[in-house]
């Protein structure tokens, strides 16, 4: 690892990059980005692995089974390329370290709980919006979709709330 990490990318010129990516997906793919599909299709085969019959039976879960084999879909590879792409910049730019992100009023344990908690409730949400922030947000915006916008709106809302609420614990 290096001793100085390489500086993060600007704003405008990742942004950039990721509009390409979104752009170069739908033609590619026909799909725009998404991940959230992805742990619904992994709890489905995790499910089917240890109650195929409650599986097949379950409202939710049966239909990615009678579909087959819900981890060959191409959200998986998606997921997948975002991990090993994100350790190898990661890696290359000398930012790979095990450590707590915190501020000096919280324990890292307590830290972890909020993240979980904020992780499952941003995984909740995502669910009840049918994607997530790339899915419904970047790819929905991308297609002109009226739901992409008020996902956002109502994303960035929550965040900024969320981050007033959270704030002084991290000064």
């Amino acid at each position: 690892m290096r001793e100085t990490p390489k500086p993060f990318w600007s704003p405008l010129a990742a942004g950039t990059v990721l509009g390409l990516a979104l752009l170069v997906t739908f033609v590619i793919s026909g799909h725009g980005l998404g991940a959230s599909g992805f742990i619904t299709r992994l709890a489905a085969q995790s499910s089917d692995w240890v109650a195929p019959q409650a599986t097949a039976e379950n409202s939710y879960f049966g239909p990615f089974m009678k579909a087959g084999a819900p981890l060959m879909s191409w959200i998986t590879w998606e997921v997948l390329g975002v991990l090993i792409g994100a350790w190898l910049g990661a890696r290359g730019a000398g930012r790979i370290s095990v450590k707590v992100e915190r501020g000096p009023s919280i324990t890292p344990t307590r830290r972890i709980g909020y993240a979980l908690a904020g992780g499952a409730l941003v995984g909740f949400g995502a669910r009840m919006a049918r994607g997530c922030t790339s899915g419904v947000g970047l790819s929905g915006s991308a297609v002109l979709a009226v739901a992409g916008f008020v996902f956002l709106i109502g994303f960035f809302a929550a965040g900024f709330a969320v981050s007033m609420m959270m704030r002084r614990m991290w000064q």
